[in-house]
């Protein structure tokens, strides 16, 4: 089945087919020498258990550690000849891989690609010795201040979902895994009905699909296996704070104080109820007009750096604003930035303000997404996490048709100035 989405706002219009083993390919030409190939899976860090937190991570350093078909290091070799560029990445909800590639050298690589990930050997002593690296890379991140902060806060925001735990997991449990632990793992969740293949560039349409459906053929040689999909928990959003969850620690590394507000808010299962959010982030702590940056750092020099986000995850997510600070201006600065939140409960933003905002946050989306790589990458994360792309295809469009009341409303329900969790790190 092949469906192609059309808008009055768009040149090119990417192209979705099914395939018979539920494999999904979205494809689109640019005019750009490139083609770039995402691989979505929904396997990511969120669907394991505590006893195996941090196997899909894991498993991403293992698929390019060779095949029955190529030896380990074979298809970076493969890769690196043809001048094209491969990388992954693991995040709560999906596992990512990708090949960049001359358009004249994608049919040759792709297979290669997908090769990799449907049947990756995870040979015992290779696993052995990339478990030496996975653990030294969460040992790095254990040094880095604002992982840490992150992961402070991330485990403070959550009590219950499978967002407060490490990506990477933790270094009891990846000592303890074990490779038939992987191989069953990735049996389970490398498979056609799990995947989303994003291919944009400047080769036809026809083409594209044609080069990604004939290497799933090739390579694709588990057809017996099931899904883990049903083992997977079913999560529930949790309940908004009722009251300020304060935490507290000291870091001897840090230079400076750190400060992280959060509010749990609406994740991608309530797409509509984001978008006030993500103009909301803007207004308070993105970009030297932002209300919190011209108070709290231009005007009174209380911070040395302060943003706001919308962390937008599949369940539930989360409204962050972090600073760096001075021990003793926490205080002030606590008190200042709930001030702000309870001015969005009592006053319409002005119209001037709305339109400087919703000009900025859709254009950031349209400039952050030119290249085959960025489209690629976008089509995949929303095909994958919500089985369409056209939220892709109309978030400028939802943004631009926002109004002040409708952010009024947004901070009434989410984000509450006397109930919200707080993370400080002290030096």
């Amino acid at each position: 089945m092949t469906l192609t989405l059309t808008s009055p706002a768009r040149l090119h219009f990417p192209t979705i087919k099914h395939l018979a083993n539920g494999l999904t390919i979205v494809a689109e030409q640019v005019p750009i020498e490139a083609v770039n190939m995402n691989v979505w899976l929904k396997a990511g860090s969120a669907l394991e258990s505590n006893e195996i937190n941090g196997m899909a991570h894991f498993l991403e350093h293992m698929v390019f550690k060779g095949t029955n078909q190529l030896a380990s290091g074979e298809f970076e070799r493969l890769i690196e000849a043809k001048g094209a560029i491969t990388n992954a990445a693991t995040s709560q909800e999906y596992t990512q891989y990708y090949i960049t590639t001359a358009p004249q050298d994608f049919a040759e690589l792709a297979p290669w690609q997908l090769e990799v990930i449907f049947n990756a050997a995870i040979p015992e002593d290779a696993f052995d010795r990339e478990k030496l690296v996975v653990l030294e890379e969460i040992r790095r991140a254990e040094d880095n201040p604002q992982r840490r902060t992150f992961a402070r806060a991330m485990e403070t925001c959550f009590e219950n979902l499978p967002y407060r735990r490490p990506i990477l997991g933790t270094e009891v449990v990846i000592t303890a895994l074990t490779s038939e632990q992987m191989r069953n793992f990735h049996q389970s969740w490398y498979q056609p009905q799990q995947m989303t293949v994003a291919v944009v560039g400047n080769l036809p349409v026809t083409e594209l699909i044609e080069i990604v459906s004939k290497g799933v053929e090739q390579t694709y040689r588990n057809a017996s296996s099931t899904s883990g999909h049903s083992s997977v928990p079913i999560w529930s959003p949790e309940s908004s704070f009722t009251e300020i969850v304060r935490r507290e620690y000291t870091d001897s590394s840090l230079q400076e104080a750190r400060l992280v507000m959060m509010w749990r808010v609406p994740g991608m299962n309530d797409l509509a109820s984001t978008y006030p959010l993500d103009i909301i982030a803007a207004i308070m702590g993105q970009g030297k007009m932002a209300r919190l940056f011209r108070d709290l750092r231009e005007e009174r020099n209380l911070v040395s750096q302060i943003n706001a986000s919308n962390l937008t995850q599949q369940i539930q997510g989360v409204f962050y604003v972090s600073a760096r600070l001075p021990v003793a201006n926490i205080p002030m600065v606590e008190q200042a930035i709930a001030e702000h939140f309870h001015r969005l409960h009592t006053q319409l933003v002005s119209e001037a303000e709305m339109a400087r905002i919703r000009t900025q946050v859709a254009n950031k989306f349209i400039f952050s997404n030119e290249r085959p790589s960025d489209r690629a990458l976008l089509y995949g994360y929303y095909q994958s996490l919500l089985s369409s792309i056209e939220p892709a295809l109309n978030y400028p469009t939802e943004i631009q048709s926002i109004t002040p009341s409708q952010l009024q409303t947004a901070a009434l329900n989410y984000l509450n100035p006397e109930a919200y969790g707080l993370v400080v790190m002290k030096p």
